[in-house]
């Protein structure tokens, strides 16, 4: 085996590493985030309470300071959770350096005081695997007996009232300056209720600013009266008692109508290290306020045993991702119909999960018990508890879920509207091959396009237009209906892109007046119900995607003559029937011949240029942007049942 090294070369005597052993106050004091945390200011996205509702906001937050206190309340919680106390009371003295809690719990042996606030791993609650009289664990709030006695070392003054139940004496302690010095009185007999007071004020030295911030003291006060249930809270004279939990928590954030997602108890049987058969419980409550108009993310308030978990961990996020799968499985079938993806943000947005948790033996990832780690048994109990839940959720909000799809299919709406902007930039650059352009350079405002019906009709256009001011563009068919279409259709049909790079349109981005490269957009298709199914659907097309050349009037029809009527001076045109009629009528009309245009293609040059020479064409216009935008989706929507009633109302 290999040796080490011995050529390092050094000079002289060395000086050694001092070795020191500090007592557990001076490691307290001075190592005080070890137990508590930041002791620096921090920002915390959090809530306050108001008078009535709840204000969600960044506040200041001294983590080491909050949690020093907390230490004090939280041993009041386990004397609840076991039995013994119904009240507690807070007072915070007007100059906020001084705070007093105090419970009617049944106290202590008077002899334990000493070792309970001023030594560490003293206390109670060690007995992580004992069981209740009914073969329960116990749960409990402190498990590492260190909290009440880094409280006691960090403060100044720290004075303990011990009221024993059992003995019926009481006892007060005083320690001074982080309990370097001790004062007691003799113990003697009480009366009223028994408990514990503890009066403190924390140490300047650690803390820099000892200084307790009231509204953050009322929000734990609150939101440990929310978590237990027929516990009262006395702060300052406020009085704090609730008997729905958490779900009264969920109202004051939503009084129009929260979701009691579910409240359930989870039981397990387990086996402690000592090979003793045991039982746990879980508790578990889920509450959900759903603002449908916020595009803020979801926000979680939730608590394990009554303590803020305020980074998460493991119970938020299996509850989120059973919540976020279950909606999509339910959606599944719809969003493959729709032709979109739900993504998790469709689910959460506008979300308020608050959620409780109170359990045997919670594991945090540190002291300040911010964030709570993996445990199987908890694993199991939220499936069981979400299944149940899930069901009943799905069952009864259709509302969230049609938002949920809305959601999604306004996402991949935006998203093909990016690409659609992109794609349309470039066709801007690109010469379309079915474009027969006007020549006008200078001027383009003096340009007209005629979008037509066939290649038959481009061929009389091309010998019939006036070749500097008038292009045209054919059609093969009927136009797409863009309404049951999506972008991406849009976008791989070729003559709407065409259409749209000839004029200088893109898909999402308001029409450039002034910058188009025509200044009329004229339909020109044959005088039949086929010519005018080809009309509205590009009617539809351009009042989707750009109203606004409606308003300008840039939309227009021609109407091609469906007569050509060949007189002895002259050729004459109808456009229907009853014109055909008005004609024959004339006494001074010599009629030599008839001709029927069927189409365009059968229009001669003449009829052409009589059409094109026109001094004005048919604007499309609207009075109700909002009555023609609903009567569009009426006609060319997917709900043919609208159709339907139009046709009955029309007949009627």
């Amino acid at each position: 085996m290999a040796e080490l090294s011995v050529n390092k070369k050094r000079k002289g005597k060395v000086k050694e590493a001092e070795i020191e052993s500090k007592d557990q106050r001076w490691h307290c004091r001075n190592r005080v985030t070890l137990v508590f945390g930041s002791n620096d200011i921090e920002d915390l996205e959090t809530y306050l309470y108001t008078e009535d509702s709840v204000e969600f906001q960044t506040v200041k937050f001294h983590q080491a300071k909050s949690k020093a206190i907390e230490e004090i309340l939280d041993n009041c919680i386990d004397e609840f959770y076991r039995g013994h106390v119904s009240e507690v009371k807070v007072t915070l003295s007007p100059d906020k350096m001084e705070i007093t809690v105090e419970d009617n719990g049944i106290g202590f042996p008077l002899s334990k005081v000493p070792q309970v606030y001023t030594e560490f791993r003293t206390g109670s609650k060690f007995k992580d695997e004992e069981t209740d009289s009914k073969g329960f664990l116990h749960r409990t709030l402190g498990q590492n007996g260190l909290g009440a006695s880094a409280t006691c070392l960090t403060s100044d003054l720290f004075e303990v009232r011990v009221r024993h139940y059992n003995s019926k004496k009481e006892q007060t302690f005083t320690f001074i300056d982080g309990a370097l010095k001790t004062k007691k009185t003799k113990p003697k007999p009480f009366k009223g209720h028994s408990g514990v007071r503890v009066k403190l004020s924390l140490a300047k030295e650690v803390y820099k600013n000892p200084k307790i911030d009231e509204d953050l003291l009322r929000k734990r006060i609150i939101d440990l009266a929310y978590n237990n249930p027929g516990l009262k809270f006395i702060f300052n004279n406020e009085n704090y008692l609730y008997k729905e939990g958490l779900f009264e928590l969920a109202k004051r954030i939503d009084p129009e109508g929260p979701i009691q997602l579910g409240s359930d108890k989870y039981v397990y049987e387990t086996t402690t290290s000592k090979k003793k058969k045991a039982k746990g419980q879980i508790d578990m409550t889920v509450a959900l306020t759903m603002d449908f108009k916020s595009e803020e993310r979801e926000r979680f308030i939730s608590f394990v045993n009554s303590t803020p978990t305020f980074d998460g961990g493991f119970h938020n996020d299996r509850i989120k991702r059973v919540f976020i799968n279950s909606i999509k499985e339910k959606l599944e079938r719809q969003a493959k119909k729709e032709k979109v993806s739900i993504n998790d943000n469709d689910v959460l947005q506008g979300l308020t999960f608050i959620i409780g948790i109170t359990m045997p033996n919670p594991r945090f990832e540190s002291q300040t018990k911010r964030k709570l780690v993996r445990d199987t048994h908890l694993e199991k109990g939220i499936e069981s508890f979400m299944s149940k839940a899930m069901t009943k959720f799905l069952r009864s909000q259709k509302d969230f879920l049609d938002l949920v799809l809305d959601r999604a299919k306004t996402r991949h709406h935006f998203q093909d509207l990016k690409e659609a902007s992109k794609k349309g930039k470039k066709a801007k650059k690109q010469r379309v091959e079915k474009l027969l352009d006007a020549n006008e350079r200078k001027d383009r405002s003096k340009c007209m396009l005629f979008i037509c019906e066939g290649d038959s009709a481009i061929g009389g256009l091309r010998s019939a237009r006036d070749k500097l001011i008038q292009g045209g563009i054919a059609l093969k068919g009927k136009p797409m209906n863009v309404s049951q279409a999506t972008i991406k259709d849009i976008l791989a049909n070729q003559e709407l892109s065409d259409i749209m790079a000839s004029i200088g349109l893109t898909i999402g981005v308001k029409a450039d007046i002034d910058n188009l490269r025509y200044s009329k957009i004229v339909f020109l298709a044959d005088s039949d119900v086929d010519g005018g199914h080809i009309n509205t659907l590009l009617t539809n097309f351009f009042f989707t995607f750009w109203p606004e050349l409606f308003q300008k009037g840039i939309i227009q029809i021609a109407k091609a003559p469906l007569f050509e009527i060949i007189t002895d001076g002259e050729t004459l045109y109808a456009e229907t029937p009853e014109e055909l009629e008005s004609i024959k009528k004339k006494k001074n009309v010599k009629i030599k011949e008839i001709q029927r245009n069927k189409g365009l293609g059968e229009m001669s040059q003449e009829a052409f240029k009589h059409v094109l020479n026109r001094d004005s064409f048919t604007k499309i216009t609207t009075e109700d942007m909002k009555k023609s935008k609903k009567m569009l989706h009426v006609c060319f929507g997917k709900d043919t049942q609208l159709r339907k009633d139009l046709l009955l109302e029309e007949n009627a």
